[in-house]
């Protein structure tokens, strides 16, 4: 396994949170307002957006799209986006019409799929993602600059250690230990600044068997990412990918083309390099499971 992970595409998106034109209604009684511009044309106080105000997506006129608070025309507080079937999409905190703040991202079954603070369009501190059976994928740490900081850990979907070991400014730096899905010592490798000492490799066999479900699903990739999308007021936030997208790492390697769904790849393919940038191996997904290796073309 090759551990030199490229982060390039973000978590989630915030491009729906911004509306370019909606309808002012204003309470009788005088004590509040929805949706309230004021004299200058700003908006401020509670706003909430309904399909009605969204034409064209999956949302009935009447079903909620999101709500917050506006501020002299920014964005500011927690603000909440839902799913077509009624459940949070995702919650993210806003200072001064951007994001800054605690962030969370769900998935339509209401588990949480990610959480972390951002701030200046980037992760810092923990954030963590998960699968959508509720256990944790990914626990990451993030310095004051966007980069994993101490130590990182990837888990199989059982729960179980799946990588771990330490980062110093976004780079692999130590001893990185892999392990087998029962939980077992895979591997060891010692890096520094990121590369591997080849001489320090350590493989070994599991010492127990694993008994896995019948049949066992392999779920398409999903990307973690720092990058940031220009949402549709000009601020920015972070991104989700849905649909075709082609993605690249820091070599310039094409690493995954196809359909995404909420970041996971669900048709195409995913290309695994190792250490020297040469591709051994191709990775077909369909329906956003594995379905087998494809061809290397020389």
């Amino acid at each position: 396994m090759n551990f030199k992970v490229v982060i390039t595409i973000s978590l989630f998106g915030c491009s729906s949170f911004f509306a370019q034109s909606i309808a002012q209604t204003w309470e009788m009684n005088g004590k509040d307002t929805i949706n309230y511009t004021d004299v200058a044309g700003k908006k401020q106080r509670k706003w909430i957006l309904f399909g009605k105000h969204k034409p064209g997506g999956c949302h009935t006129a009447a079903q909620k799209v999101e709500e917050g608070e506006y501020k002299e025309n920014r964005k500011t507080g927690v603000w909440m986006e839902y799913f077509c079937n009624g459940t949070p999409k995702n919650k993210i905190t806003f200072v001064n019409g951007r994001p800054d703040g605690y962030a969370i991202v769900y998935y339509d079954n209401g588990k949480v799929q990610e959480e972390g603070t951002w701030k200046n369009n980037r992760w810092v501190g923990n954030m963590k993602q998960y699968y959508d059976n509720g256990q944790v994928q990914h626990d990451f740490k993030f310095n004051e600059g966007g980069k994993r900081e101490g130590t990182q850990t990837y888990k199989y979907e059982n729960g179980q250690v799946a990588v771990q070991g330490n980062f110093v400014n976004g780079k692999e730096s130590g001893t990185i230990k892999e392990f087998h899905e029962n939980g077992d010592l895979k591997a060891e490798k010692t890096y520094n600044d990121g590369n591997v000492d080849v001489n320090s490799i350590k493989m070994f066999d599991p010492k127990k068997e694993f008994v896995k479900s019948a049949d066992p699903v392999v779920k398409g990739p999903k990307v973690v990412a720092e990058k940031t999308e220009t949402t549709n007021d000009g601020s920015k936030g972070p991104m989700v990918l849905n649909g075709k997208h082609t993605l690249y790492d820091k070599n310039k390697h094409v690493t995954k083309d196809g359909v995404f769904k909420d970041n996971r790849l669900m048709d195409g393919k995913a290309f695994i390099y190792d250490d020297n940038g040469i591709l051994k191996k191709v990775a077909i997904y369909k329906n956003g499971v594995y379905a087998g290796d494809g061809v290397i073309e020389n």
